[in-house]
């Protein structure tokens, strides 16, 4: 499927940011998970963004980017002493999330601002193209 106008640059861009936000929402959803056994930790999420040109490029100048897979980022969990928690292991540790709750804020609110800036682009242009047809009138 190609990219034919910008709206399909800004609809693209949009649902890229939609990806990234739920990513976000699952690692703050689980940022106080914890766990006995280190290799069943939370691993926090990113998406993989891949960058998608038109088959234009030349004429158009068109590109978009395109959430290609969400994958787990390799962080080692944090080891916590806490030998009376349930879930500790047989040397009293527990292990936790390896989630940065500043990081995930500040992720938060570039996609919102990348989400918000693609809603200004449509907006514009459906201004524009208004005025462009009031022009006759």
């Amino acid at each position: 499927m190609g990219i034919k106008n910008v709206y399909d640059v800004a609809a693209r861009a949009m649902s890229a940011q939609i990806v990234r936000m739920n990513a976000i929402a699952s690692n703050l959803a689980n940022a106080n998970n914890v766990s006995g056994v280190k290799e069943d930790v939370y691993k926090p999420l990113r998406p993989v963004f891949k960058t998608i040109y038109s088959d234009k490029l030349k004429q158009t100048g068109l590109s978009t980017v395109d959430a290609i897979r969400v994958e787990s980022l390799d962080r080692e969990p944090i080891k916590t002493y806490q030998p009376n928690h349930p879930a500790a292991d047989e040397n009293g540790y527990i292990f936790k999330a390896a989630v940065d709750m500043d990081e995930e804020m500040v992720e938060m609110l570039e996609t919102q601002r990348q989400y918000t800036n693609n809603i200004e682009v449509l907006n514009t242009i459906r201004n524009l193209t208004m005025r462009t047809l009031n022009i006759g009138k």
